[in-house]
């Protein structure tokens, strides 16, 4: 049975393609393959008592927010990510809100939300044949005290509705998926951009867990002009509820448009470089 999406909490990582799974173990550091093997085993157990919600006249809110989560603004993303991946392709992108300042960026995490399993299985490829515009997600986590140093052994768990606004649950576990940062901090998720639903604006779920101690939760969101352009085709131009868009999701406010990924144009599909900064 397929649950509608039920709003996440709010405030504040993605693309579809051949990205190969990051590997859990890199120079220097020691203890990261004995956390990717942690992660891995993690990724299969159910999931943990989620977060505990609070409804007020706006939506639905956290009674609690989790650490502060440091990112990179897209202006400063070449000089962290040089050596990720391709360039990004020029053209139709729709440009992220101004204020993604360069360098690293303080800005809000948010809760997992209700639908946050922790079922999630460890691959680059989450879509399970689930129809959609292919989203190329290509993410690299640093440690900003550390001068943004890229941060190996990180384990990274993405979740997001289908074009239908729906989301896997029970023993689904389609659009969910765990990947480990390799040496260069980097992982590479193939899913595709995510559907809408009532009352919050449409958006991608992350969590960073650097080690078995701690952990960073927070999400995604993507252009009003990129969205509407990819809700014109097909699956989502079945459908005929209404969007909310960005500016109504008070998750979206809170973090001042910095957790919104650009699309660039890639083949038949898109992708979207993201650097996540861990104090």
């Amino acid at each position: 049975m397929v649950r509608r999406g039920f709003p996440p909490a709010p405030a504040a990582l993605a693309l579809r393609g051949p990205g190969r799974p990051c590997v859990g173990r890199g120079p220097g550091r020691r203890g990261a393959g004995r956390w990717a093997r942690w992660a891995a085993v993690r990724a299969g157990r159910p999931g943990r008592t989620r977060e505990r919600l609070r409804m007020t006249d706006k939506g639905i809110t956290p009674t609690s927010r989790r650490a502060l989560l440091l990112t990179a603004g897209s202006a400063g993303l070449a000089a962290l990510t040089a050596s990720c991946a391709r360039p990004a392709a020029p053209g139709r992108a729709a440009p992220a809100p101004s204020g993604a300042a360069p360098g690293c960026v303080l800005a809000v995490a948010s809760g997992a939300g209700p639908n946050y399993s922790g079922r999630g299985r460890t691959r680059a490829d989450v879509t399970e044949g689930r129809e959609g515009v292919p989203l190329r997600l290509e993410l690299t986590v640093v440690r900003v005290k550390d001068g943004c140093r890229p941060l190996a052994g990180a384990a990274v768990d993405i979740w997001q509705a289908d074009a239908s606004g729906a989301y896997s649950e029970g023993r689904q576990t389609w659009l969910r998926g765990v990947q480990v940062t390799d040496a260069a901090g980097r992982c590479v998720f193939e899913t595709i951009v995510p559907g809408w639903y009532a009352g919050l604006a449409p958006h991608i779920h992350f969590k960073v867990r650097p080690d078995e101690r701690s952990e960073t939760t927070s999400q995604f969101f993507l252009p009003d002009a990129f969205l509407k352009e990819v809700y014109g085709r097909q699956p989502y131009a079945r459908r005929k509820a209404p969007r909310d868009p960005n500016g109504n999701d008070d998750r979206y406010r809170a973090a001042d448009g910095k957790m919104t990924l650009t699309p660039a144009p890639d083949g038949t599909g898109y992708r979207a470089a993201f650097t996540v900064g861990l104090a």
